[in-house]
């Protein structure tokens, strides 16, 4: 396996200030890379005709969720505080500062009802379970909240989220391929891309605490054991030695949930043979790709440039690729963050189209928003049947669409 050694020096080195220019989203808070925040067509009438229509779609599923926000301050399930941090850091980055300040109640009681969640080993949950998935997002509702009373919050949630990490094998070595990875913290007893990811954004996002001195001396991620876990979810055999990894041209460079699980499950590749590969599927590839970079990878790195030419391939806004329909709006999002984050404008699709993808996905996300304000997915599928969720997918995608329209 190849490890690269983590500078932790920031995404695309050299090109962010940790703090002054935190932009927060939904399970991660992103920072810009100088191309990311270009605006297309720069500043056109088409532009800001468009803008106006984003900022009217946030403003209704934003109102949707203000009527809906129940009397103990969350939304949609006591048990699961990472729904409640979802909305909340909708509402924080909500692009209407008048909006915004507007549902101060609101999002008050929003942050009561999280504190009452934190835990005393650091966690921010109710149930006990899904403890990483509860945690990370609720670490960036927190971060999202730009108020340093938070801090010692944060710091302490930052060492449950390093103590989640998988260390399966031989103590000490990468051993597992479940090794460096990050799992929900309870059964079932394995890693997987997609918590991973989370607990990266939380870890990477919140790392200017580590500057100060009550973290002094506190256990810090072995990010190259992460980089190792995330080749370990990908098809491509040069970085990934599982037998199971793919380089065919279906699913080269592509993600998949975790070593040895792909949701999408398998697809044969020589009949006589009987050899086969999991299939590559799409939101676990843009939760690679954000990954990586949370990682510190390079822009040109090989794993960088197999998953994105992948996401080139099989870009599609009708379905989650793969998948189908089951996580699409997860897969909407998880998409609208990598792109921006990388900074690609636009995106030359696999029959030479170039898409303006911010467009595109604005257009389709107005089409699917219901006639209250809301969003919901037909498929129930990781709980995309619950629209306190998914509209909370929809109105940070749709943040962050605005913003890069400028």
């Amino acid at each position: 396996m190849s490890v690269t050694s983590h500078n932790n020096q920031g995404i695309w080195k050299g090109t962010f200030n940790a703090k002054l220019l935190l932009l927060l989203l939904a399970g991660g808070l992103m920072f810009w890379h100088s191309t990311a925040v270009a605006a297309d067509g720069n500043n056109s009438t088409e532009n800001v005709s468009l803008r106006h229509e984003v900022q009217r779609a946030i403003d209704r599923g934003l109102s949707w969720l203000e009527a809906h926000q129940k009397p103990g301050g969350y939304w949609s399930d006591e048990d699961h505080p990472a729904i409640t941090a979802l909305v909340l850091s909708g509402f924080q980055r909500n692009p209407d500062k008048e909006e915004r300040d507007s549902a101060d109640e609101v999002i008050d009681k929003g942050y009561d009802y999280l504190m009452e969640c934190v835990q005393p080993d650091g966690g921010i949950y109710n149930k006990p379970a899904l403890f990483n998935y509860n945690t990370a997002i609720g670490v960036m509702a927190l971060l999202a909240a730009d108020n340093p009373k938070y801090d010692p919050i944060i710091r302490r949630a930052r060492q449950f989220l390093v103590n989640m990490q998988f260390d399966k094998g031989t103590q000490g070595k990468l051993d597992h391929p479940m090794d460096g990875g990050v799992g929900y913290g309870s059964s079932p007893d394995h890693s997987d891309m997609s918590n991973t990811l989370f607990a990266l954004e939380a870890l990477y996002h919140s790392r200017y605490l580590k500057q100060d001195s009550q973290s002094a001396n506190t256990a810090e991620l072995n990010w190259d054991a992460a980089i190792q876990f995330i080749e370990n979810c990908q098809n491509l055999p040069k970085y990934n030695e599982q037998a199971w990894a793919s380089g065919d041209a279906q699913n080269r460079g592509g993600f998949v949930y975790r070593p040895g699980e792909s949701k999408a499950g398998k697809m044969t590749l020589d009949s006589d043979s009987g050899r086969t590969a999991l299939r590559s599927y799409g939101s676990m590839s843009y939760a690679g790709l954000l990954s990586y970079i949370y990682a510190d990878l390079d822009r040109g790195d090989p794993r960088v440039q197999a998953v994105l030419n992948w996401l080139k391939r099989n870009y599609t806004l009708e379905e989650n690729p793969g998948m189908g329909q089951e996580g699409l709006y997860y897969y909407y999002h998880t998409m609208t963050k990598a792109l921006t984050v990388y900074g690609l404008k636009r995106l030359k699709t696999a029959d030479g189209d170039v898409v303006n993808w911010r467009k595109a996905l604005a257009l389709e996300l107005f089409n699917r928003q219901r006639e209250d304000g809301s969003w919901v997915n037909d498929n129930g599928r990781w709980w995309e049947n619950d629209p306190a969720l998914v509209t909370a997918y929809v109105v940070l995608s749709l943040d962050m669409i605005h913003e890069g329209l400028q």
